[in-house]
């Protein structure tokens, strides 16, 4: 009897326990904005537009800017002064050389906007990578975006839905993807399209000459 009374006492305190300290559970992230590795890219056109027109409502969304050549901040500024750019994914273009991405969080206001490609250059300089050839892109990565070069192809934005079709019509945007409401703020993946993708989402050819290098 003494046995089975410490048993259930071992128990009891045990359930106790786990309800004090129940265990914490990590947030599943399924959200994802941009077009899957292999989509044809009219597909993830026509993915993008039903996404804005099915956000209806004054409710504000996320929304994956895709532009249709690299453009500067000075354009992102532009073309989403009604929306609030959250984050700009930059990427050097260089003629069959594949160069980082290079996504930068920004904070709201115009002047956070404009130092974003200078943080974008000091990123790409830290992308060095495990090859001389790498290292070379990384260090000609970084100096075009340090002079601010047309290099953002693609932004992060958060805007409600007339914003946001707004945004769409803009003459240098090519889609815009949005969430729905109740998206959260960084548990949602971004997989930008690169503005030379025209049929399929694939990586392009990486055998041209790194500017300087001479390989």
């Amino acid at each position: 009897m003494p046995a089975v009374l410490t048993a259930v006492v071992l128990i009891a305190v045990t359930v106790v326990l786990g309800a004090l300290n129940p265990v914490r559970r990590t947030p599943v992230s399924t959200d994802t904005l941009g077009p899957d590795n292999g989509e044809v890219v009219a597909d993830y056109l026509a993915r993008a537009d039903r996404s804005l027109d099915e956000a209806d409502g004054r409710q504000e969304r996320w929304a994956l800017v895709s532009f249709t050549r690299p453009v500067t901040t000075d354009t992102v500024r532009d073309a989403a002064s009604g929306t609030r750019v959250s984050q700009v994914l930059f990427r050097v273009p260089l003629d069959r050389v594949q160069t980082p991405f290079v996504p930068v969080s920004v904070a709201a206001g115009d002047a956070a906007l404009a130092r974003a490609s200078d943080l974008a250059a000091g990123r790409a300089q830290a992308m060095t990578g495990e090859t001389e050839r790498q290292a070379q892109i990384a260090a000609v990565s970084s100096a075009e975006l340090a002079g601010n070069c047309a290099c953002v192809i693609g932004a992060v934005v958060r805007g409600d839905h007339d914003a946001l079709a707004a945004l769409r019509s803009e003459p240098d945007v090519r889609a815009v993807e949005a969430l729905g409401a109740d998206a959260v703020a960084g548990r949602f993946a971004v997989r930008p399209l690169l503005p030379e993708q025209v049929e399929t989402v694939a990586p392009g050819p990486d055998d041209g000459v790194v500017p300087g290098s001479g390989s």
